[in-house]
């Protein structure tokens, strides 16, 4: 194909191509750095092994199943104040409460100040809304402003770096750039493109799941009376189903690496095809009545973290503690809590985020 991409919209084609990363490369998975960020802040999405495996193995220490216990613990602690905060408050804008829950987690595993959250809030709104007439207003102003926010997350994460060589502490930063049993230790480049993968796939992606689920537990009175019923027994299943319905990120690339057939369809070397999630997310052949929101749905294989594969996304079990530890508190003290009004949408094609969100109770 000399130019343009196949669009892969059913769940088996992306499930199919997501198991095959010898046949589709993950190279440039995003199309949405320039060279010049993507030399300097390419992350693992955009990596194939052995570099992504022998990344993803130093990273899963700080970040795998194995912090679950941590990790719940903290985010019970942050649902506990933002909500707090948010009665104190008074009804009105849901953006910011719900972009502080991922935030507040992170920093605090990784030793970052909460005076910096702001700076981290900024930051990610102008990489994830780059396109957004809001955040630029020509496609060069865009490139200008996100080349910009990513040079300042660098900045940041490389005076962190440097703080806890000379000054080690009990958290994850210090975990990354140490070296670890086998040897193996993050280079300031790796660190940088972990941290900027980390905040924006990590922080930006949550946020908008939390404020999803506030809008579809609005729109469907129903399943929103189930769920206050019994919180921990649907509590999973909510989730998931919040998950699916929204779709945080809505693609990813892969190209061809050679001339293959996949599903009955013939692949030239360099072909590039392109990863529907959310059409995947509501493919009829895999879920009875896909438009539906019903927080019962099982099973409920959706690909909002990706496929079965090796970049399925390492910090699914945490977004999902964030969920659930945020809609509990919220839930169990203000009850009648609901989004009012229609949501302001971010202009991009790549990521379903909210701009504005206000809530009442």
């Amino acid at each position: 194909m000399a130019s343009g991409y196949y669009a892969l919209a059913k769940h088996a084609d992306i499930a199919e191509v997501s198991r095959r990363p010898q046949d589709f490369s993950s190279e440039g998975a995003t199309t949405m750095l320039t060279p010049e960020m993507e030399e300097f802040y390419g992350s693992m999405i955009t990596m194939d092994n052995p570099e992504h495996a022998r990344l993803r193995r130093i990273v899963a220490r700080s970040f795998g199943r194995n912090m679950a216990p941590r990790f719940d613990a903290i985010a019970r602690q942050v649902a506990r104040r933002i909500v707090d905060e948010l009665i104190e408050r008074g009804p009105g804008d849901f953006v910011r409460p719900a972009a502080e829950m991922p935030i507040a987690v992170l920093s605090t595993m990784m030793g970052i100040p909460s005076e910096d959250y702001e700076f981290l809030f900024e930051r990610t709104n102008i990489i994830m809304g780059g396109l957004d007439p809001e955040v630029a207003a020509s496609p060069e102003d865009a490139a200008a402003a996100v080349l910009g926010a990513l040079r300042d997350l660098g900045d940041y994460i490389g005076r962190l770096r440097e703080d806890r060589l000379a000054r080690p502490s009990n958290d994850v930063i210090t975990k990354l750039v140490q070296v670890q049993d086998d040897g193996e230790q993050l280079t300031r480049q790796e660190l940088v493109s972990f941290f900027i993968l980390l905040v924006n796939a990590g922080m930006e992606t949550t946020r908008n799941s939390i404020a999803q689920a506030l809008v579809l537990l609005t729109a469907h009175p129903d399943q929103r009376q189930l769920l206050l019923s019994d919180f921990e027994r649907h509590a999973k299943g909510a989730v998931e189903e919040i998950l699916r319905v929204g779709t945080p990120i809505n693609w990813m690339r892969r190209t061809a690496t050679g001339d293959i057939e996949m599903n009955g369809h013939r692949f030239r070397k360099g072909d590039q095809v392109f990863l529907l999630y959310w059409s995947a997310n509501h493919d009829g052949h895999v879920f009875e009545d896909p438009y539906r929101f019903d927080i019962t749905r099982d099973p409920n294989p959706h690909l909002s973290f990706g496929a079965v594969g090796p970049h399925f996304c390492l910090g699914a079990h945490l977004a999902r503690i964030e969920i659930i530890a945020m809609y509990r508190e919220l839930l169990a003290s203000l009850p009648d809590i609901r989004s009012e009004g229609e949501p302001i949408r971010l202009d991009s094609s790549f990521v379903e985020g909210f701009k504005g969100l206000n809530c009442t109770f």
